[in-house]
């Protein structure tokens, strides 16, 4: 299991952040976008531990050996969509070329009045689901926990106070009211759901040859509230492109199954299944930049690296 993104502290600063979005929307998108090159030369080049992730996951789903190239298009793919966020955020979105798969799945769910948990991951970016809620007349909340990159999520909020309130953090007190009354008005709550925040209900997954710790809690939610789970993945193509994804995963989890555990576990395989194909549609829109499989961690605690470097195996359901 890991918990890296959490130790892990934010990279830059909020003079840096406050110029690209000043320059952003002063000079717009095609001059932000040659500023974004000596900072992901810095990332690269002084970022040791995101960097050497970076390599671990691009091995895997290549299956090659990085080159510097594959390094600096992965740190490349991540600022784009940090920089495309400030537009999405602020309403621009003729900026973007955005095509749509799947959004019948979550169309004929709504359309019933029927609210859904859409599960999404740090793969490509959540925020066009968001645009395209809006665009769409769709309500649409984000259950996110408040260690997740504050201060870029501080920068942003500033361009649209108004989109924080489409933001319900994560381990409140208020959390589950907030998620149910969202629901309950036919909207839709998402969930990223490939960090485990907590050593509580996780489930060790096959992914990208190894096994990696997945929360399950998603899963136990969605079947106490008795919602369907679409998957959602905003794919980043480069230039102004977005592919979306939309996947019905569960029309439902059943809570009377006796056996509960073995239902998370199952629907959490089934997740981790669906990232890893996405992961080689689009490999370098992964943004875990930490040691995401605990290999590290394994290195250094006795008796942990059996576990986190034995190949991925089937657990049984």
């Amino acid at each position: 299991m890991s918990l890296g993104w959490r130790r892990q502290r934010e990279r830059g600063h909020r003079l840096l952040l406050a110029t690209i979005i000043r320059i952003a929307l002063g000079l717009g998108r095609s001059a932000a976008r040659v500023l974004l090159y000596p900072i992901v030369w810095y990332f690269v080049v002084f970022s040791g531990p995101s960097r050497r992730a970076a390599r671990r996951y691009l091995a895997r789903v290549l299956g090659r050996r990085p080159g510097p190239s594959d390094l600096i298009r992965h740190f490349y793919a991540f600022a784009s969509i940090i920089l495309d966020r400030v537009y999405l955020l602020t309403g621009q979105f003729h900026r973007f070329n955005i095509t749509i798969e799947g959004l019948e799945v979550l169309a004929a769910r709504l359309g019933e009045g029927q609210g859904c948990l859409l599960l999404g991951s740090h793969l490509g970016c959540f925020d066009v689901a968001r645009a395209c809620g809006r665009g769409y007349g769709i309500e649409v909340k984000l259950v996110m926990h408040e260690d997740n990159a504050p201060m870029i999520r501080a920068a942003l909020a500033r361009l649209n106070p108004a989109a924080v309130t489409d933001v319900i953090p994560s381990g409140t007190a208020e959390a589950m009211l907030r998620v149910q009354e969202c629901l309950a008005r036919g909207g839709v709550v998402g969930i990223l759901g490939d960090r485990v925040v907590s050593p509580a209900h996780i489930v060790e997954c096959p992914f990208l040859g190894r096994l990696a710790a997945f929360p399950s809690g998603t899963f136990r939610l969605a079947s106490l509230l008795e919602v369907p789970v679409v998957l959602f993945f905003g794919l980043y193509l480069g230039g102004n492109r977005y592919a979306i994804h939309f996947e019905l995963l569960a029309e439902r989890i059943d809570r009377a199954r006796p056996d509960r555990a073995g239902a998370a576990r199952y629907w959490t395989e089934r997740y981790a299944e669906r990232l890893e194909h996405y992961c080689r549609m689009a490999p370098y829109n992964w943004f875990n930049f930490y040691d995401y499989w605990g290999e590290e961690d394994a290195v250094n605690t006795p008796g942990g690296a059996t576990l986190a470097r034995r190949p991925a195996e089937r657990l049984p359901t």
